[in-house]
């Protein structure tokens, strides 16, 4: 079992910033494609970036392509999403999740942090 626990979200005015945290734990780490995801209230839930396991490849959604940078620490089993210039369409319950499987899906997800941007 992987075990990916969010924190660092709260509240922020527009054209601020936060940086969440995604820590893994009860499994290996280092091997797995990293990924981040947001759910705003009445909406499905949206990628938002992805980062692959040695942290040499990066991907963003065009919403936030520019704004936020996704990183890992593999030593530290922790994968980052420092977000800039936030607007209030930001405002969502981000998720860390990762790909543990052949497959390709993301499977393993944690509980989110709420992130809120008031404009």
């Amino acid at each position: 079992q992987l075990q990916l626990v969010e924190s660092g979200g709260g509240l922020v005015q527009a054209g601020g910033s936060l940086r969440l945290s995604c820590a893994a734990s009860g499994r290996t780490f280092r091997m797995y494609n990293m990924g981040w995801f947001r759910q705003a209230p009445g909406k499905e839930r949206e990628f938002v970036a992805r980062i692959v396991w040695n942290g040499g490849n990066t991907y963003y959604s065009d919403s936030v392509k520019g704004r936020f940078t996704i990183s890992r620490d593999n030593a530290k089993n922790t994968v980052y999403l420092q977000m800039k210039s936030l607007k209030a369409e930001d405002t969502a319950v981000y998720y860390c999740a990762a790909v543990t499987t052949s497959l390709g899906k993301y499977d393993s997800w944690g509980q989110g942090t709420q992130v809120t941007v008031s404009s």
